[in-house]
């Protein structure tokens, strides 16, 4: 079950499942981040109000904020599945998000082996406001087999679809 989220102190708004776990309950997040975890899996959600990147084609921005993961990540490697632009069709002054799909090499948690993260990114430009809006789910496909990983990103699409079409930028002073 999803519900509306207030998120940046009710600035932006997303539909996010309930069960998600606000990460600022259990430790220190950056005043520019939301960020919330699965109770049940390692996926996580992270909204992120970043300085625009040089790129103003936003198919190369979006590729610039996932190679800029990668590195961060320190993965071994990464590859693009997918970028397209969805859209805004509500009529309010979000702007379209520009969606990107790949996978990352990543060693999670002291792990020897690198695993598959699916990383799903949408990049919402506020370009009067010089500032990237950056919605990434991680989806970690540690230990589980074919199908259950096929089950788990096919689910995590769907949330991840429904936050990306959701988003909504209530309040512009958020990027003063």
């Amino acid at each position: 079950m999803s519900s509306t989220r207030d998120l940046f102190g009710g600035a932006i708004t997303a539909s996010l499942p309930t069960a998600l776990i606000d990460a600022s309950e259990l430790r220190q997040i950056p005043d520019t981040q939301e960020v919330f975890l699965s109770p049940t899996s390692d996926i996580s959600i992270i909204l992120e109000v970043l300085s625009s990147v040089p790129p103003s084609i936003l198919a190369d921005a979006a590729k610039f904020h996932f190679d800029s993961l990668a590195h961060d990540n320190d993965a071994t490697s990464s590859t693009i599945q997918s970028v397209t632009t969805l859209p805004n069709d509500r009529g309010d002054s979000t702007p379209s998000p520009t969606v990107l799909v790949g996978t990352q090499k990543v060693a999670k948690f002291n792990a020897i082996a690198a695993d598959d993260v699916y990383i799903l990114l949408a990049l919402y430009r506020v370009a009067d406001k010089n500032v990237d809006l950056v919605l990434t789910m991680n989806v970690p496909t540690r230990g589980a087999d074919a199908t259950e990983n096929e089950r788990r990103l096919a689910e995590a699409k769907g949330v991840f679809s429904a936050a990306v079409r959701s988003l909504s930028v209530v309040d512009y002073s958020l990027f003063a």
